[in-house]
């Protein structure tokens, strides 16, 4: 009989492992390769918040429109608007205050001193005075336009903004008029005036009654006395003047000066409703923009 470490295990009967003793456990299956690294990449960027991508076209808008994006450089740009703003109530101030002027000097002198009596007459050069009448008119539209520029640039409205520009749009071109026909229609101007003085001339030497009171209109407003000379309208003539001047030449030389000074006030006003159109037309888009923005 055998011995019972000899005994051979029956088929199917589980063996005994003893560790430690050579050939008495199965060896361990072989542990498996790591995988291969791979390569280095660019890093992988966190999921998107919702919203984001809308973000970035508008960011891409805006950079593109000259507008900073929210969150970047937002006190900068409404600085820019506020200073804009302020500039705009300065020039409408400033344009108040002008068309009051405007209004002041057309007044005094459509209506004022030997002007008034010589306009009074029964031939007094009617269209000669239509540059003046207008040039008045835009001095009432420059005031109320400058108050309704203050109230759109208070309130940021971009409807009275834009009315605001659109009648200053308006008074630019009512300016411009007014200045090419003061410079261009002078010597139609002078000529008028010239032939009615020579006609009061004519009928107070046919006539000592007829003519007087037109002929003294004229010499008190030119300050001057007769045509070559001053025997024959001497009554006429008044008492201050010291020695004789030329009604016709002083008619040219006062008449000249007087339209030149309205011509470059006329332009000078359409000079400065340029800026508020400026202004007013980027503070329109600044806050337009600024509304986008937030």
């Amino acid at each position: 009989m055998l011995p019972r470490a000899a005994r051979s295990p029956s088929p199917g009967a589980p063996t005994c492992r003893q560790p430690g003793r050579l050939g008495s456990s199965r060896p361990s299956p072989p542990r498996p390769a790591p995988p291969p690294e791979a390569p280095p990449g660019p890093p992988r960027s966190s999921p998107l918040p919702a919203g984001a991508c809308r973000s970035r076209r508008f960011a891409a808008r805006a950079w593109g429109l000259g507008i900073p994006p929210p969150g970047r450089s937002m006190g900068r740009f409404r600085g820019g608007l506020r200073c804009i703003k302020y500039l705009l109530l300065g020039f409408n101030l400033l344009f108040w205050l002008a068309g009051s002027a405007v209004i002041a000097f057309g007044l005094w002198f459509r209506f004022g001193g030997a002007i008034k009596e010589l306009s009074s007459e029964d031939k007094s050069p009617e269209y000669f005075y239509v540059g003046l009448y207008v040039l008045v008119g835009a001095g009432a539209l420059m005031m109320a336009v400058g108050f309704f520029g203050c109230c759109g640039a208070m309130r940021e409205s971009q409807c009275v903004l834009g009315s605001f520009f659109t009648c200053l749009l308006v008074i630019f071109a009512a300016e411009v008029t007014t200045g090419v026909f003061a410079f261009i229609g002078k010597g139609v101007a002078i000529r008028h005036v010239q032939t009615m003085y020579e006609e009061a001339y004519n009928d107070y030497l046919k006539d000592r009654g007829k003519g007087n009171g037109t002929l003294i209109t004229f010499h008190s407003t030119f300050q001057c006395c007769g045509k070559e000379s001053s025997e024959q309208v001497q009554p006429t003539c008044p008492k201050e003047l010291l020695g004789h001047k030329n009604c016709i030449d002083e008619i040219e030389t006062i008449i000249s000066v007087k339209l030149q000074l309205i011509g470059i006030v006329g332009i000078g006003i359409a000079g400065l409703t340029i800026f508020g159109m400026i202004f007013s037309m980027v503070l329109c888009c600044a806050i337009r923009n600024s509304r986008d923005v937030i």
